[in-house]
């Protein structure tokens, strides 16, 4: 009897045989602020290991919101990417969302539509995206995972097909949204890494973003406003609630924002409440909690505003996730990433505009 592992091999080699092989650092990579990294896919520079938090620069290892643009004619695609963990899963997120690539393609009316989002089993894997497409060349996007890092990743395209970078970001969107929060920004409990409120902003507003989210250690600390301040942005979004109490959040929000405003004094900033707990009607503990989160960051709001900070902004949180939209009334999952999405989408729109 032949082993299931041998059966993976070969039809890994022979996936492998099927294709032309590109290194991805050869095509358009979105969503990364730095280019001095200690692996390929990191989301923080070298530099900033042992400047930020332990857990923060593990978790700055993980990929999220990092995603591969090129154009292709090839009826067939390939990826092959080498994940740094070999943990897939989550217990409450799947290895397609944890450790897994999604791919979209933008179709004839310049919409970004999903097209492929294989199912990670090894941590060295090897896969055919989608095959059988029309003929044509097309521009296609693919995403990378969300709570696992990778050292390579490679597309594959058929050996007489043209492969090539995607195409330029047009004037005026070219300077990315900067999202700074937790795990949720970090994107669990997605089902797939297209599916995050961060990646799902980035198509429906045609912009590159780059996603800062660090599970349970989104607590503005002043070391990442140090970071942020290095990225040309299009606008900050800060929303780092769900891992801050209110005395946190008034010890440290409005030193935090003064730090943005000495480097970057007109980029946007958006301060986000926390989502509200989706069984929290019932939980005294968590109601109170939202209260006094909340009202500290008004009051970190409203100082700024008085001390005469401009382009600041306020989203509050109770529309941001509601009764059917979390795994486990904090994490949201695909309906809940839609929802903020949608929220967050009509307040990003007016500010802007009015840049």
């Amino acid at each position: 009897m032949i082993s299931c592992p041998l059966i993976l091999s070969l039809f890994a080699l022979s996936v492998e045989q099927d294709y032309r092989w590109v290194d991805a650092h050869e095509l358009i990579v979105e969503g990364q602020g730095w280019e001095n990294l200690e692996s390929p896919f990191d989301r923080l520079p070298s530099k900033s290991k042992g400047v930020v938090r332990d857990p923060v620069w593990r978790l700055s290892r993980d990929s999220s919101g990092i995603a591969v643009r090129f154009s292709t004619d090839s009826s067939s695609i390939g990826c092959r990417w080498a994940l740094i963990d070999s943990s897939l899963a989550l217990p409450h997120m799947p290895a397609t969302g944890v450790s897994g690539v999604d791919l979209y393609v933008r179709d004839d009316e310049g919409e970004w539509r999903w097209l492929a989002c294989p199912r990670p089993n090894n941590q060295n894997m090897t896969a055919t995206l989608i095959s059988g497409l029309p003929v044509g060349s097309r521009e296609f996007m693919l995403y990378l995972p969300l709570y696992n890092g990778v050292s390579s990743l490679e597309i594959g395209v058929e050996k007489d097909a043209t492969l090539r970078p995607g195409s330029e970001r047009p004037k005026g969107k070219t300077r990315p949204l900067v999202f700074y929060g937790t795990s949720i920004t970090q994107g669990g409990c997605a089902s797939r890494p297209g599916m995050t409120h961060v990646a799902l902003l980035g198509r429906k507003m045609d912009i590159p973003v780059i996603n800062l989210g660090f599970s349970g250690n989104g607590t503005m600390d002043i070391s990442m406003a140090d970071l942020l301040v290095e990225i040309d942005a299009e606008i900050y979004i800060i929303d780092c609630l769900p891992n801050m109490n209110g005395n946190e959040v008034r010890d440290r929000v409005v030193p935090f924002v003064e730090r943005i405003r000495e480097k970057r004094p007109r980029v946007p900033i958006l301060l986000v409440e926390d989502r509200t707990f989706s069984n929290s009607f019932l939980r005294p503990k968590s109601q109170n909690r939202h209260k006094s989160s909340r009202a500290a960051l008004r009051e970190g709001f409203s100082k700024l505003s008085r001390d005469g900070v401009e382009n600041l902004y306020y989203l509050e949180g109770k529309e941001l996730l509601l009764n059917e939209d979390t795994v486990d009334g904090s994490h949201p999952t695909d309906l809940g990433f839609v929802r903020q999405a949608s929220v967050m989408r009509k307040i990003l729109k007016k500010i802007l505009v009015s840049k």
